[in-house]
């Protein structure tokens, strides 16, 4: 969990560094849609999600 906590604050420090604030909801976005994908992966709904994309 430390591993992640420091990943996260890595990307915020880029992202203030750099001024690359726009990348903020793509990279949430990704994050979203690959968890949305690992908690239905077993579950009914998954062809459902599987068909939308």
């Amino acid at each position: 969990m430390k591993e992640f906590i420091e990943l996260i604050r890595d990307i915020w420090d880029f992202f203030k560094v750099r001024k690359k604030y726009w990348l903020a909801p793509l990279i949430i976005t990704i994050v979203l849609m690959g968890t949305l994908i690992v908690f239905t992966q077993g579950s009914v709904i998954a062809p459902f999600i599987y068909s939308i994309f």
